[in-house]
């Protein structure tokens, strides 16, 4: 097929992909006066990036391989609504050769590079020989054909432990594993394999050193059909959990201003080796000294805003220029880097349970307005429902400011504005996470966050004064808006009361702690609230900039609550607290206990059974293992006993809260 085929001018855009970046795509498309087309399964029909495009296409049931990731169902909804071209964005087919060659062999143009490309330097072994070959520099490894374990093992032990075993195809942190020692080996491929089969329909491997107190380092590329190729600055990312970034930043923090260029100039040399068209990302490793390669990512990576940030440049409607045909609108010296930014991921998952995926219906959705330095990219709202067949990923908090201490500063602003409630995230954490010390002193590398998983997922500070009478304003304000309805209800501002003076009692609770039992004084005069013995002038009312100001004792405090049931989710000046409300008349429940039962956390898939019936068990011992949101979780014992019995098989699709596997006790 001819260039001028392959890159042309055209109308309407599909959007292959869902979440955020559809979103993201979809709102840079219509801004340059395209028409855009978004697919969606059964499970997203009501998704915020249907309602946003301006037509959609159904795919197929709920599962990505029968929808997402399924190519001729893709193809075919271009053909149904008269899309001229496919933009994949990241994840399920933006890296597969196969499906760019269908979009090119359908006559669509694919807004990413030709299937040869993406075959020579989307494959990780692939690519690794061709920079071998073009000189640039290489982590020792393995990336063979040969796929046996003898062989694997062979390579591993050649390369001596620590290695890092991965997937060829994909990324994300899937399919991969650190290995310390032969004996972990066996275990770690074939785990490694699965996930990578499940994630990417790819289980090959490679295997390389594993590179201590690694830093993670990559650059934003983009070439365009004319033979231009530029580098806009590198990116640092090296925050991860389980090989997933987390925290991104640009520039990095780490490199000198020579060997910024030096890393700019091998990855310009990198997708040189390809003739590369299109967006794309050269990763490296650092470790501390040298730089090394290890994959091109052909595709659109999470982290873009962050270079988008500091260069002034939309990657999504470069990635269509380039398409159209077009040159690229600058030269090498043109690209400017100003300022930093920084980004972070919020995820549907619970720091406080092992980063356990939530789902679920979201009931509030509030981040906070954007300027300032502040960017926020979402694909979700309040009312759309958290799948567990898809990547948690809800948004991404981005900021932007002249250093990188003011750019942390207004990200960590940004996130302590942001409330999602109905699921759990992962937004405390992340808040914890950028104002570590060390982060903020670039003292990391991409073990940190495991080695302070401690720190960062502890428990924020005992409630005091201004946190009870926060939940006890919370609890007034919820209920005089749903008896008046009225902005200018009398009890919009609380301890109004037409004649004598009334009392009332409320009780907390703060985690497993005991109850706390605040007592309001109202009406007759100013009102007072009782706490530990002692009375404390206190008024709340309704605040212009949201949320409303609570006075206490003369001073006033401004306050945001999310009040769920009889959950409440506050933030003051000393932090997030999330209080349980103790209703003395709406009765309360508590949940019976089965440790005894291994139940579903999640809906999900049955991929591995890794204990036999009758088998003795310590405490943790694992027992099988689910496919959730893409990822594995393995379920594990709660005490030390005997395996009863297994109520599952592998493949089975079980929902939340399904018995799976019965322990007895070693007691009994």
């Amino acid at each position: 097929m001819d260039r001028a085929n392959l890159y042309r001018r055209f109308h309407t855009l599909l959007i292959a992909n869902r979440g955020e970046i559809a979103v993201r795509v979809i709102r840079t498309a219509r801004a340059m006066g395209l028409r855009t087309v978004a697919v969606y399964s059964e499970a997203d029909q009501d998704a915020m990036h249907v309602a946003m495009a301006d037509d959609a296409a159904l795919l197929g049931p709920a599962r990505a391989r029968d929808s997402y990731l399924n190519i001729e169902r893709v193809i075919d909804a271009a053909r149904r609504t008269g899309a001229e071209a496919v933009h994949p964005g990241y994840g399920f087919l933006s890296e597969n050769a196969e499906f760019a060659q269908a979009c090119a062999t359908a006559g669509l143009v694919f807004v990413g590079p030709t299937a040869a490309m993406m075959t020579a330097m989307g494959s990780k072994s692939g690519s690794k020989a061709l920079m071998e070959r073009a000189g640039v520099p290489l982590v020792p490894g393995y990336h063979g054909e040969a796929q046996d374990e003898a062989t694997l093992a062979e390579a591993a032990n050649r390369i001596g432990f620590p290695v890092l075993v991965k997937a060829s195809a994909g990324g994300g942190g899937r399919g991969m594993r650190v290995v310390n020692s032969a004996t972990e080996l066996s275990a770690a491929i074939v785990g490694a394999k699965r996930e990578a089969a499940a994630a990417f329909g790819d289980d090959r491997m490679l295997i390389e050193k594993y590179v201590q107190n690694p830093r993670h380092i990559e650059v934003q590329i983009i070439g365009d059909s004319h033979g231009n190729l530029l580098s806009l600055w590198e990116r640092e990312c090296t925050l991860q959990r389980r090989h997933q970034k987390v925290i991104e930043e640009a520039p990095s923090p780490t490199l000198t201003s020579a060997q910024r260029d030096a890393v700019c100039e091998a990855a310009r040399k990198a997708a040189s080796a390809v003739n590369y068209v299109g967006a794309g990302t050269i990763e490296f490793v650092s470790d501390g000294k040298d730089v090394f390669f290890i994959e091109m990512n052909t595709r659109l990576q999470v982290e873009h805003p962050v270079t988008e940030l500091i260069t002034g440049v939309d990657l999504v409607a470069w990635q269509l220029r380039v398409a159209f045909g077009e040159a690229l609108p600058l030269k090498q010296n043109e690209i400017k880097l100003d300022g930093h930014a920084i980004e972070a991921r919020v995820y549907a998952e619970n720091p406080q349970k092992n980063f356990m995926p939530s789902v679920g219906r979201i009931k509030t959705w509030r981040t906070p307005a954007e300027g300032d330095g502040l960017r926020i990219d979402a694909g979700y709202r309040s009312g759309d429902n958290v799948s567990p067949n898809y990547d948690a990923m809800l948004a991404k908090v981005i900021a932007w400011a002249p250093s990188r201490e003011e750019a942390i500063d207004r990200l960590h602003r940004g996130l302590e504005e942001t409330d999602v409630r109905g699921i759990v995230t992962n937004t405390p954490f992340l808040a914890a996470l950028v104002t570590h010390p060390k982060v903020r002193a670039n003292k990391i590398d991409t073990g940190f966050i495991e080695r302070e998983l401690t720190t960062l997922t502890a428990a924020t500070a005992a409630p005091g004064d201004l946190e009870w009478a926060a939940a006890v304003a919370a609890i007034l304000g919820e209920e005089a808006s749903a008896a008046q309805g009225e902005a200018r209800s009398p009890w919009r501002t609380f301890g109004w009361m037409s004649v004598g003076r009334r009392e009332r009692v409320f009780a907390f609770r703060a985690g497993e702690g005991a109850e706390k039992k605040v007592t309001l004084y109202y009406g007759g005069g100013p009102s007072t609230l009782t706490v530990d013995n002692r009375d404390i002038a206190f008024a709340s009312k309704a605040s212009e900039a949201g949320g409303f100001d609570v006075t206490l004792a003369g001073v006033k405090s401004r306050v945001v609550a999310v009040v769920e049931g009889h959950e409440l989710d506050l933030r003051t000046r000393n932090g997030r607290f999330e209080l349980h409300w103790v209703d003395q008349f709406g009765g309360e429940t508590e949940e019976v206990s089965r440790e005894d039962k291994i139940v579903a956390p999640l809906p999900g898939t049955v991929v591995a059974l890794l204990a036999e019936e009758g088998a003795v068990l310590e405490k943790g011992a694992p027992i099988l293992t689910l496919e959730v949101m893409k990822m594995e979780q393995t379920l594990r014992a709660p005490f030390a006993g005997v395996l009863k019995k297994i109520k599952c098989k592998v493949g089975d699709i079980v929902q939340e809260g399904v018995e799976l596997a019965e322990i007895e006790p070693a007691s009994a």
